[in-house]
This record gives structure tokens, C-alpha cells and sequence, in this order.
């Protein structure tokens, strides 16, 4: 149930026992006048009631001091109902100056906070508003559960009498906080042969401190590439499906984003890394890489133990399942099982006994070569004996020399020539592994910033050179592959992000190819293209008259994103400044002379923010009203009398209730400081036997008994005028001078009278009731209302004595669940 409702819901059940009371009221009544009759008297504050019999004789009916008590028990409950229903609510994080209610709605001036931590009050309207300290929820309620409501109790003193009060305010919550992982990553592992379909259940889930649809998350996956999706479930519950088949072999790892975004108005995400491991299952059969040879040529003098050759098998799989073992076919002949032995591990191929050559002739290489002959059964092999390098050495000449032993003739000579092929050895080289760039921004789509430039020392394809950007890298970034032009595709903003650090990879077309990087850092230079921004377009202040002057009147804040001189504000008035001065170091308005409410009680000034920024400088205003508050600086002054030696005759038969004349005094103060009371000053034998009185509040001085024949002759009333003034009234004196005659003629005084008696006239004002909302018009009314007040006290004794003997037969009934149901004192506070 909503507050409005909560608060219509109570002024309703108030209503109806308000109606029911007037009921009850009515009929009571007519059947006492209808019976006897009633008169009333009214005298000292004191109210008796007489019923008056046919037969003439009045008793009077005095109320028991049961009754009077059931009547106040009564009021008292009334007057729980309507202050205990004052509630107010206000969303969290608001600025100061913000209007969250009024207590004038429900009580009667003046008003005083005295909890003033996050609130402050008018102390004569009633309104109160948030200060300069925030009220964060979170911060304020760390325990409590999302579901309950946020409360905080301040205290008021109310009325004339000084009442204290008490009244909840509601912090509401708004979406101040993002969601939170745990883990910034999340790893995950399955098997290759997984099937399509299959879901895995995401334990790490985001966090959210708001409340209700501030605190609601929803889930998406980014970067999965169609491999993944993610279904989410009541609970919630976060489940990562298989969309397509996996192939450890192809790719063994997915690197995804997990992005948590709640509901609440201006949405707030944040981001998990998801990793997913495929691991490996033995799908591979083992292969004999293109490098291992098909046909080896053994010389005929080989030692036993040479190395014949070596083969080589790769398996795509990982772990044991790529553990390969060597072994000799089914197919071979004995006789080279007899000669040769294969290593199962390492797959060498050795000579198991020595071989004889029979060559009456001998071979020799001529000139330093990276090449060697060896014998082989009547045959030479040519072979090399260290590592040939392509991009030293592209061609090799060799001279061979056929020498036979014992012949006449010395030599024969043929030449060879060798060409070594190229294999993709060397990666691309970058001629400058780190770039550097400065752009200014609000630049032209499609701009470019530099070109990047790599080489390869290797030839054909294995040094054709393509340029590309790391895949993590913004898509507004862009590199031409052929040439290694960088460009940018869209506006940078230095406001957003200042600088921007780039990868750039070059990789050559070889088998399997070969790759570099480089760092290109890109900074963004700013441009004046932020006014300065005040925090709010209207600021309020409130200064009582009396601050010296040079005080401080508040701080205007006022900010610009742009950097330097850019974002470098000074303000300015707009208009008249009045006696206001502005500190632009500390952003603050201070007085420059005294403050007077009297003369000026508010002032409205505009303020001019402005940047240094070139070549236009940007400007932005803002409103400043500044209140200045009432102190009790001004004595009240008396109009009526004109003097203190005015004189005014009042006849003898002036009946009682006569208004004689009028005391009127102004005050130029406001509030309770301008509320003004009268008071005559005299020792009580005299005041209680004075024919006179003053009222206290309209200054009226009336006849208060029949004047008799000792009442003739002149009556000094010393009046004392107060304001309401806190701590101390301010006041004024004043004599009024009434002259009882027989007569109606003029009155003369010869000299002002003299008052002799104490000097410190200050009295404590008089004090009324809480809450006091009925206006006692008329003797009837008030008897009405008594005799109800009566009737409805009886009915509630005897609704309380019932339900009293019925809760006491439930109880013994349900002694045993009473336990259960019952709320513990220490959870009271939260079902306040």
C-alpha cells in the first residue's frame, strides 16, 4: 500500500469517529434538554453545568474525576491519531535546499528541528529541507533487507506551549549504485565433444545494492561469436548453452564479456570476463610431418650407431593423447630389421653393425662449402654440414673432384650449382616499435593519423606484409592491411576518454606465418568545447540580519569538463551585486555590510561562470536568492494611547464585557519575534480587585465587573508590550490612564504617572496545549462536546471490559501458539 493511500486510509477512520462522536453527542443531549433543561456558566476558566427541573429547582451536575480522566484518555488518543500519522518521504542523494514537507498541515506554529543532521526547518512556515549532507540509503541502512522501507525519526518542537513531536521521513531509493561481480573473471571448462545444446550453470552472478527495480538484473553475453548463448532463468539462475560444436584443436579458449544491467531509470551495468577452456578428447589420429624423409642413401663405410635418419609424427591432440610411439611395419624385411634398429620415442633410425665400401676411387669438394661427401656403397652423398640461411646466401656453386688412386691421371672436375630454397624464418619487423601522436578533438570523421610501416627479410609470400589491429581494440579505429594507414572513423571526445593506446600486429603470407607488434599511443588534445556548468540553476541561501560583516554566505559551484585554460571559470555578477561581494578562489558570496530584514528581506542576484578558453571563451548563468532571517532586533512601539499623560473617561454604568478602549502596538520584526502580547503590571491584591482587564492578545481592556460607587475616580493600568521574541523578549511600557465618573466628560492629566516598582518586567509566556485544534466558540458547543466526550468514554470502558474477558478466554485457548505469533521486542522498531 502506497503512502497517499496509508495517510487517506487514516484521515477516513478519523472522519468516522469524529461523525460518530457527533452522533452519539446529539442524542445524548436531547434527551437531557428534553428531560430537564440545562443552563451553563462560564467563570475563571471553570465550567458547571446545571440541569434545570421543571419544578425550578437547578442541581448542578460536577464532573467525577473518573469522567475527567476517561475525557483527557480520550483526547489523548486523538491527538495520537493525527500526530502519529505524519509521515514524509523523499528520494536519497538529493542537494541541498530540496522542499520535502511542511508541518503546518499539522500543527500550529512556531516550528523548531531539533534533529538537524540531514534536515533544516522554517521555524515560522513549518517547511523543511535537505541540508548539505546527503542522505544515502545504503549508507544509512546497511542491514536492512530490500524490501523494507527506510525510515528516519526527527524530533520537533511545535506550538506555542513548545510540544515535542516526532515524525518519520522515508528515504527512497533511486539508482545510485551499479552492479558488481565478485570475480572480474569467470573460467569455465568442457570437454570438446560436448554436445550442441548443452547448458552449464553460472554461479557468479552481479550484485546490486538498490532496491526493487533499481536492484532487478538482466544478463547478456558479448563477443561469444555464435559459439554461446545465455538463457537466464527464476531465481535468477544464469545458464551458458552450447550453440555450436567445439573443436578443441580448432580453438581452445573463449574469452567473452558478461554484461549485468539493472532496471532502474538511467540503467547501470557491469562487466565479468567469461572464459571457457575446451578440453582436449583423442579425436586425432597421428600423422609424419612433410619433412620426414621418404628415401635415405647410407654410405658403403658407415660406422654402426650412425644416424640414418630421423622421423617425425605431430598428433593435433594435447597431453597423453599426443603422446606418439615409434614402431617398424609389419611390412619390412628381416634383413633390414638386421640392420637397422628404430628408437620408439624419438623415432631415430641407427645402423646396428659397420658397413665396407669397395670404391677404388675418392671424391673431394673443392673450396670452403657448407657441404660435405660421404661414401655410401660405391656412391657419394652430397650433404650439407651446417645450417644454410636464405636471406645471407641465396645460390651455392660447388666444384667436386674425382681423384682415383694409383692412376696417371691427376683429377676430374664437374661443377654443381645449388639454389637454396626460402622457408618462412624471419617475422615482419616494425621500423618504429612505438608510435606516438597528438589529435585534437571534435576531428573529422574518417581522418587519418599515421602510417606504420614493416618489413620482412624472407621473399614471396613468406615476406608479403599485412597490418591489422588487436581485436580488443575500439571499432572506430581502422588500418588499411596492405599499406598500414591508420584512420579514425568517428569524433573523439578528450571529455570521455583522453587517450587511446592501440596494438598494431604485421604478419607475413608464410606457412605458418610469422608476427610483430607495435604500440601506437594516441593523445587527445582538448578543445573549448564545455561552458562551465553550475551545479544547480537556482541557489538558496538564508542569512540572519545580524552576521557581521565579510561572513560567508554560501558557496556556488560551478564546474567545466575541458582541461587548462579551457576549464579554468571565473564568475561574475550579472546585475547588481547589493551588498555581496564573490571570493572566485573558494567559489564563495560573502556580505560586505551589515544586513538589516527590515529594510531588505531578500535579494536576487545572477551570476556569470566563464571559462579562459580561446579563441571564444563559454559562459553559463545561474540564479542566486538569498533570504535574510528575522532576529528579535526591534522593541515593539506603541500606537493607541498616543502618550503616556492620554486620559479616557468611562461612564459608571458601563456594563460588564464593555470595551473601554484599545491598546495597538506594531513590531517591524517578523514571526514570533513580531507577536505581540499585552500585560498589565501590578501587585495581585490590586489586579484581582481591579475593575478592569486587558486582553493579552487583542489589547482590548474591558469592564470586568459592575463598577460600583468605590470603583469612581482615575485608574492607572501600567502596560507592559512584548514581543515573542526567543531567547529573551523585547518590550515597551505604556500607561493607560481610565477615568470612572458618573459622567461623560473630558479627561485631563496634569503629569505622566511613575511606576516604582521592579524593573526587570520579562515574563514567561503562557503555555497551551498540543495539538489543540477546536475552537470553543460557544458555551453550547462546549457543553456539547463534554456530554459526548461523557457517553463515548462509557461505551469504551465497556468495549474494553468486554474484549478484555474475551482476550482472556482466547488465551487459555491458545496458550500454546501464542509464542509463535508474537513479534519480538527487539523487531519492534522495524514495524514502527
Amino acid at each position: 500500500m502506497s503512502e497517499v493511500m496509508l495517510e487517506q486510509r487514516k484521515t477516513h477512520q478519523l472522519l468516522l469517529l469524529l461523525l460518530l462522536l457527533l452522533l452519539l453527542l446529539l442524542l445524548r443531549c436531547c434527551c437531557c434538554c428534553w428531560a430537564t433543561g440545562f443552563t451553563m456558566h462560564i467563570a475563571a476558566g471553570r465550567t458547571w453545568v446545571v440541569c434545570v427541573s421543571e419544578m425550578g429547582n437547578g442541581t448542578p451536575i460536577n464532573m467525577s474525576w473518573a469522567g475527567l480522566m476517561q475525557i483527557l484518555l480520550v483526547v489523548v488518543h486523538l491527538q495520537q491519531i493525527i500526530c502519529g500519522s505524519v509521515r514524509f518521504s523523499i528520494p536519497e542523494e538529493q542537494g541541498p535546499g530540496v522542499l520535502v514537507g511542511s508541518l503546518s498541515e499539522h500543527f500550529p506554529p512556531p516550528y523548531q528541528l531539533l534533529t538537524l543532521k540531514y534536515l533544516w526547518m522554517d521555524k515560522n512556515t513549518g517547511d523543511f529541507y535537505t541540508t548539505e549532507e546527503k542522505m544515502d540509503r545504503e549508507a544509512l541502512f546497511p542491514e536492512e533487507t530490500k524490501t523494507e522501507e527506510c525510515i528516519i525519526l526527527h524530533n520537533a518542537v511545535v506550538g506555542p506551549s513548545g510540544d515535542l513531536i516526532q515524525f518519520a521521513v522515508i528515504i527512497e531509493d533511486i539508482n545510485d549504485n551499479a552492479p558488481h561481480f565478485e570475480n572480474s573473471e569467470i573460467h569455465l571448462k568442457m570437454s570438446e565433444d560436448v554436445s550442441v545444446g548443452t547448458s552449464f550453470l553460472l554461479d557468479d552472478q552481479a550484485l546490486d545494492r538498490d532496491a526493487g527495480y533499481n536492484s532487478e538484473l538482466s544478463y547478456q553475453l558479448e563477443d561469444s561469436d555464435g559459439v554461446f548463448s545465455l538463457t537466464v532463468e527464476d531465481g535468477p539462475v544464469i545458464m551458458l548453452v552450447v550453440q555450436t560444436a567445439l573443436d578443441r584443436e580448432t580453438r581452445d579458449m573463449y574469452q567473452m564479456t558478461l554484461v549485468a544491467t539493472d532496471r532502474g531509470t538511467g540503467p547501470l551495468s557491469a562487466t565479468a570476463t567469461l572464459i571457457v577452456t575446451v578440453t582436449d578428447v583423442n579425436d586425432n589420429c597421428p600423422s609424419f610431418s612433410p619433412d620426414s624423409p621418404r628415401s635415405v642413401s647410407i654410405p658403403g663405410d658407415s660406422p654402426k650407431n650412425m644416424l640414418v635418419a630421423q622421423v617425425r609424427a605431430t598428433d593435433p591432440d594435447s597431453g597423453s593423447n599426443a603422446a606418439i610411439v615409434y614402431s617398424l611395419s609389419p611390412k619390412v624385411s628381416e634383413q633390414a630389421k638386421n640392420l637397422l634398429s628404430l628408437d620408439s620415442l624419438t623415432g631415430s633410425i641407427r645402423l646396428t653393425q659397420d658397413l665396407q665400401s669397395d670404391s677404388s676411387e675418392e671424391l673431394l669438394l673443392k673450396g670452403e662449402v657448407p657441404f660435405t661427401l660421404s661414401p655410401q656403397n660405391g656412391k657419394y652423398l652430397l650433404s650439407t654440414s651446417k645450417a644454410l640461411d636464405y636471406e645471407m646466401k641465396r645460390e651455392h656453386h660447388i666444384f667436386v673432384v674425382v681423384h682415383a688412386e694409383g692412376s696417371v691421371i691427376t683429377h676430374s672436375r664437374r661443377a654443381i650449382r645449388l639454389l637454396v630454397a626460402d622457408v618462412n624464418d624471419n617475422a615482419p619487423i616494425f621500423v618504429q616499435s612505438h608510435y606516438k601522436l597528438e589529435v585534437e578533438e571534435n576531428n573529422q570523421p574518417g581522418m587519418s593519423l599515421l602510417k606504420v610501416l614493416a618489413t620482412d627479410a624472407d621473399s614471396g609470400y613468406n615476406g608479403r606484409v599485412t597490418y591489422s589491429l588487436d581485436k580488443h581494440t575500439s571499432s572506430i579505429f581502422n588500418i588499411d592491411p596492405n599499406t598500414g594507414q591508420l584512420s579514425v572513423s568517428a569524433i573523439l571526445d578528450r571529455e570521455r576518454q583522453d587517450a587511446h593506446t592501440l596494438t598494431v600486429f604485421a604478419q607475413d603470407s608464410g606457412s605458418p606465418p610469422l608476427e610483430s607488434a607495435a604500440t601506437v599511443c594516441i593523445q587527445v588534445l582538448d578543445q573549448n568545447d564545455n561552458a562551465p556548468v553550475f551545479i544547480t540553476p537556482h541557489f538558496i541561501f538564508f542569512m540572519p540580519e545580524n552576521v557581521k560583516p565579510f561572513s560567508q554566505v554560501g558557496r556556488v559551484r560551478v564546474t567545466d569538463p575541458d582541461e587548462g585554460a579551457n576549464g579554468n571559470t571565473e564568475l561574475h555578477f550579472v546585475s547588481s551585486s547589493g551588498p555581496f561581494v564573490l571570493d572566485n578562489t573558494l567559489a564563495t558570496l560573502h556580505t560586505t555590510t551589515d544586513l538589516d530584514r527590515e529594510t531588505h528581506d531578500r535579494y536576487e542576484l545572477y551570476l556569470l561562470a566563464s571559462d579562459h578558453g580561446h579563441p571564444v571563451a563559454l559562459t553559463s548563468t545561474a540564479r542566486v536568492t538569498i533570504f535574510v532571517e528575522d532576529i528579535n532586533d526591534n522593541q515593539p512601539k506603541v500606537i493607541l494611547p498616543s502618550s503616556n499623560s492620554s486620559c479616557q473617561t468611562v461612564s459608571q454604568t458601563a456594563v460588564t464585557g464593555t470595551i473601554v478602549t484599545k491598546i495597538f502596538a506594531i513590531d517591524a520584526d517578523s514571526g514570533l519575534n513580531s507577536e505581540i502580547t499585552y500585560t498589565v503590571v501590578m501587585p495581585d491584591p490590586v489586579q484581582n480587585t481591579s475593575p478592569f482587564r486587558v486582553d493579552s492578545m487583542s489589547g482590548n481592556i474591558t469592564v470586568a465587573q459592575q463598577l460600583l460607587q468605590k470603583d469612581l475616580g482615575m485608574h492607572h493600568l501600567f502596560i507592559v508590550v512584548r514581543d515573542g521574541g526567543k531567547p529573551a523578549p523585547l518590550y515597551t511600557t505604556v500607561w493607560v490612564n481610565l477615568l470612572v465618573n458618573e459622567s461623560v466628560g473630558p479627561c485631563h492629566l496634569d503629569r505622566e504617572p511613575t511606576w516604582s516598582g521592579t524593573a526587570d518586567l520579562v515574563q514567561t509566556p503562557q503555555k497551551t496545549q498540543i495539538c489543540e485544534a477546536v475552537d470553543i466558540r460557544s458555551a453550547q458547543l462546549t457543553l456539547l462536546v463534554g456530554l459526548g466526550m461523557i457517553l463515548v468514554s462509557t461505551c469504551w470502558l465497556v468495549a474494553t471490559v468486554v474484549l478484555y474477558l474475551k482476550q482472556r478466554r482466547l488465551h487459555h485457548k491458545n496458550r500454546g501458539h501464542i509464542e509463535k505469533n508474537e513479534i519480538p521486542l527487539r523487531l519492534k522498531d522495524k514495524y514502527y
